[in-house]
């Protein structure tokens, strides 16, 4: 296939609103985070703009759910088709606009890919139950969409958490407003808005509207907008879930996370350092799911964190788009100092810095700290950066304490060579995703993903749970004629 599917002169200070226009919030730049300098330039959404697109797309969601589903599919399969054909020109903007290393990009188009084909396979699958009933009663429990979805989405994996939520909510029928994240908004919603529309995705059925807090808060408020899919901090996800609540809104909230990497006294030595390793400094930590504390038997941490330190030490960092690296930047300045903070001040409390520690610009060098106690930002706080976390434990019985002594829920991870030992384990830890013999950060289409706690409201995508996120019951019955009735 020809041609650029990411024609900037088809988007350029523009959003997708029906039509690709401008907005009356006006314009931003898209910064690069690897060198400060711009790389694109969207429209800003007003929160009149957010009224004028969920208004449409509660208009256009009728014709789009009475649409045959063979129909309905196909946009999906196009979707993928297109994707797999501009694979490298995706790739690209995710390497320049999130900072992140090549495999990376290639692992978020190979996840949309499969999330396109579940979705295509949604529209073939049932949609309801009979329910026993009495003679001469059908009665029938089928689900039905909601209407309009408002999409928030993040900037770590802009092209697969935006995808993970839109694509299902549009196979269940719904009409979807996606407001991307402002760092992300063309790897986070250009990307997928030109996918859609060049797959025969009707007029109005989606709009993608970038913008800041006010456009998000626009989106939670508005009559139309019948849920919202949250993902991103649990500060902004308590913002977005006390509006949703006043509003009477469903809500699906996918937060932060303090995750757990746990390696038992009998684990295999070199699995566990390879996997902790992938679970800090994967994207530069900047993944809900990173493991952001290693808790480590007493008999093992010396020796697993003194080669973490020798790893992190090797570990290669630069731009990704121009370098063969191994890290990248952090997304910006600010993350940059949040990160510094934690380690420095768990620092001055008597955490041991074996590597890393330091920074340019906003590259953060991978870094290790041990003697990490429950006192320490280090250990209480989503880093979401490059830093592995260690804190030692003499017992089964204390590595659960540990891992659960935190408000979060959201992954775990067990390295044990007895599986009975890490699955009895796995069942006193207080988290929505649990890995035994490996590491924390997992992701896969057709399992439900989602946390406790302040990691999220127990809601759930992916899979079966994809039904239960974006679509209703209604019970129906059906009598062969209507019952004569006392009064």
């Amino acid at each position: 296939m020809t041609g650029s599917l990411l024609n900037a002169s088809k988007w350029t200070g523009k959003a997708l609103a029906g039509e690709w226009t401008t907005l009356s919030g006006g314009q931003f730049e898209v910064l690069e985070p690897a060198t400060a300098q711009p790389i694109g330039r969207v429209a800003r959404a007003a929160p009149e703009d957010v009224r004028a697109s969920a208004a449409d797309a509660r208009r256009a969601q009728r014709g789009w759910y009475a649409m045959p589903y063979a129909e309905r599919a196909k946009v999906f399969r196009k979707v993928a088709v297109l994707l797999e054909a501009h694979r490298e020109e995706c790739a690209t903007w995710i390497v320049r606009e999130t900072g992140a290393i090549p495999p990376k990009a290639q692992f978020e188009i190979d996840s949309v890919l499969h999330h396109c084909h579940e979705a295509a396979a949604m529209l073939t699958q049932p949609k309801g139950l009979v329910l026993p009933s009495a003679d001469g009663v059908t009665s029938l429990a089928r689900r039905l969409p909601h209407g309009v979805v408002g999409v928030i989405s993040p900037f770590n994996f802009p092209f697969l958490l935006s995808s993970r939520a839109v694509l299902p909510a549009l196979a269940t029928g719904n009409a979807v407003v996606l407001k991307p994240d402002p760092r992300t908004p063309v790897s986070g919603g250009v990307l997928l808005a030109l996918l859609l529309e060049s797959a025969g995705l009707p007029r109005g059925v989606f709009h993608m509207l970038p913008g800041d807090a006010d456009t998000g808060e626009a989106l939670v408020t508005d009559a139309d907008v019948a849920m919202i899919s949250f993902t991103g901090s649990t500060a902004a996800g308590r913002r977005v879930g006390e509006l949703a609540g006043r509003h009477l809104k469903k809500v699906a909230l996918e937060l932060g996370g303090k995750n757990a990497l746990i390696i038992l006294d009998d684990a295999d030595i070199e699995l566990a350092i390879c996997g902790g390793s992938w679970a800090s400094w994967l994207h530069q930590g900047q993944i809900c799911m990173s493991a952001g504390r290693h808790l480590v038997h007493q008999d093992l941490v010396g020796t697993y964190a003194r080669r973490m330190a020798d790893k992190a030490k090797d570990l290669p960092v630069g731009n990704p788009h121009v370098e063969q690296v191994a890290i990248g930047p952090l997304i910006t300045v600010k993350q940059v100092a949040h990160v510094d903070r934690i380690v420095q001040e768990s620092v001055r409390m008597g955490a041991r810095l074996l590597a890393g520690g330091t920074f340019s610009g906003q590259f953060y060098r991978p870094t290790v700290l041990a003697d990490v106690t429950p006192a320490m930002p280090a250990f209480r706080e989503e880093i979401f950066g490059p830093v592995v976390s260690i804190t030692a434990f003499s017992t089964d019985a204390e590595a659960i304490a540990l891992a659960n002594d935190t408000e979060y829920g959201l992954a775990a991870g067990v390295h044990t060579r007895n599986i009975g030992r890490g699955m009895a384990m796995a069942e006193q830890l207080r988290v929505g995703l649990c890995h035994v013999n490996d590491q924390t950060v997992n992701d896969d289409g057709t399992m439900p993903m989602g946390g406790r706690g302040a990691s999220g409201n127990g809601s759930r995508h992916g899979g079966p749970a994809n039904w239960d996120a974006f679509t209703q019951w209604q019970w129906t019955t059906v009598r062969n004629t209507a019952p004569a009735y006392p009064l």
